[in-house]
């Protein structure tokens, strides 16, 4: 959502005044953290991040920017990384195989690997760097993007001072997907200076405001090296249903990424029921929607994000990263503890997931400043309070929450 979009009603819902910053002595515009909807619309105001159409509605979330599809996609041979000083533009030359129309809409298919430039662009400041991950939405359908930077040697990493275009790299695993101009499958943050969230912080935060709950250990939850909170998954389910997450069918239908509740669910999805021990033997390149056992809050001052754990752990991962916005579960933001959705892939062999066993993490960080809206205030946000929920594609009559 835009700053200038803000009205008096979302002024009225907005949280208490925000606690003194941790570093009070420096302006709000050089704070280290993640950037709020504010700064964002005041980047896109001065042309650091650019588009050849405006922003549209609900583009600039709490502490994230949607990046919308262009008008042309290219299908290539394989996925690829520029290279140190090397433009996209160059390999895609070498590597695509044929141009997409977007702006009608057009078809991407399972198995295919396209790469289509973004509307948005940047000009980024030394100051800041950003980083991309899938939107929720995107990664519970099963398509595969990140987003590529001319010069770029990682993916989903753009460095600080970049000035030039960026692509998304979009792979549909199991669902085909119907996309168009404008379509939004990656989101982007921006980051100034480290905002990681140090342990010891962690554990405080943990202890007084309840970082995640409902597990018997939840006070203690662990802390791990790479200073997160570890997650686990939950396959005892619903009391009533039994219900503990659903397979995705292959050679279903076809799912216009931009239509919100209108897809039956048992079209694309066989449900998974517990049956007398709290286990799953995950199918070889088969793709789950399952639930973390822990409900997560991201307090107002924090975002955080999903990352897989170890793989070490087991021949299986949570198949896609994911951001967490300020107010998400909050109960400052109407949500009361909303539980993380995992979206999980065995490879190469069957693997049997216990019920808690690890499964990924939570890493906070700071924001720069307190969003003047969180998740879930009135921002038309489709996973506040989630259980185990399916993309925003399907209808909600058919799903056990």
């Amino acid at each position: 959502m835009m700053l200038s979009n803000l009205n008096a009603k979302d002024t009225a819902t907005m949280t208490a005044a925000a606690p003194k910053p941790a570093n009070p002595g420096l302006a709000p515009e050089t704070r280290p953290g993640i950037l709020p909807a504010s700064e964002i619309a005041a980047l896109w105001n001065e042309g650091v991040i650019n588009a050849p159409i405006p922003t549209a509605e609900k583009q600039i979330q709490p502490a994230s920017l949607d990046l919308r599809l262009g008008e042309k996609a290219f299908r290539v041979r394989a996925s690829f990384l520029p290279g140190h000083g090397e433009p996209v533009a160059h390999k895609l030359e070498s590597l695509k195989l044929h141009e997409i129309d977007l702006r009608d809409g057009a078809v991407l298919e399972t198995g295919c690997v396209y790469l289509v430039p973004l509307l948005e662009s940047l000009a980024l400041p030394d100051t800041l760097t950003a980083a991309a991950n899938p939107k929720s939405s995107t990664g519970r359908l099963d398509v595969f993007t990140r987003v590529i930077a001319d010069g770029g040697i990682e993916f989903d990493q753009i460095p600080a001072g970049y000035n030039g275009p960026l692509y998304a790299e979009i792979s549909p695993r199991t669902f085909s997907i119907l996309v168009r101009t404008g379509s939004r499958l990656s989101q982007l943050r921006l980051r100034r200076g480290d905002a990681m969230v140090a342990p010891e912080e962690m554990l405080r935060l943990q202890a007084e405001a309840g970082l995640i709950t409902g597990t018997s250990d939840a006070g203690t939850a662990p802390i791990n090296d790479a200073r997160g909170i570890t997650l686990s998954v939950d396959l005892r389910g619903n009391d009533e249903t039994g219900l503990i997450g659903y397979r995705a069918k292959r050679h279903s239908g076809l799912i216009d990424v931009d239509r919100i509740g209108a897809y039956d669910v048992l079209d694309f999805w066989d449900p998974v029921y517990v049956r007398g021990d709290t286990r799953i033997i995950l199918d070889p390149d088969e793709f789950y929607i399952l639930a973390s056992r822990e409900a997560v809050q991201i307090p107002a001052d924090y975002a955080a994000e999903m990352v897989p754990y170890d793989p070490l752990v087991g021949e299986f991962r949570v198949h896609y990263a994911g951001f967490f916005d300020p107010g998400f579960g909050a109960a400052e933001a109407h949500g009361a503890g909303a539980r993380a959705v995992l979206e999980v892939r065995s490879h190469e062999v069957p693997f049997i997931l216990e019920h808690g066993q690890t499964i990924g993490r939570l890493v906070y960080e700071h924001m720069a400043s307190r969003p003047e809206a969180l998740y879930g205030q009135d921002l038309g946000s489709n996973y506040q309070r989630q259980g185990l929920k399916l993309s925003k594609h399907f209808k909600a009559s058919g799903q056990v929450t």
